[in-house]
């Protein structure tokens, strides 16, 4: 079955905002999104995760003065470092790092000549 739908237009007229390329940009606003922000991480056994108790030290494979990532949805989007402020955690973002998607294509992109994609 292969049916058509026609979806109505949706301008500034109606009352929401629209971006230059026609997406509905004051609905994204609205989009739930996970964030976490990752310390370090380690691997163990299930026996030593079992051993595990209260007075326990885990030793992460990052160094205490290294920038910790923001992570969201999974994705690393950011480092930073954290913040205490009246006894509240936070992030002070230091770099957006961009996707392994935008690096790969980048790194692509720039082994091969302008000239030889055209061609």
């Amino acid at each position: 079955m292969n049916e058509e739908i026609q979806l109505a237009e949706l301008d500034a007229s109606h009352g929401v905002a629209v971006g230059a390329d026609g997406s509905d940009l004051e609905r994204l606003g609205q989009v739930t999104l996970e964030l976490t922000v990752e310390v370090g991480r380690t691997r163990m056994t299930l026996g030593q995760a079992l051993a595990l108790g209260p007075g326990s030290v885990i030793t992460l494979d990052r160094l205490a003065d290294q920038p910790v990532d923001l992570l969201v949805n999974g994705k690393s989007v950011a480092r930073g470092e954290v913040v205490v402020i009246d006894d509240v955690f936070g992030l002070r973002v230091t770099k957006i790092v961009a996707s392994e998607a935008a690096e790969l294509a980048a790194v692509e992109a720039a082994s091969f000549p302008a000239a030889e994609l055209a061609a």
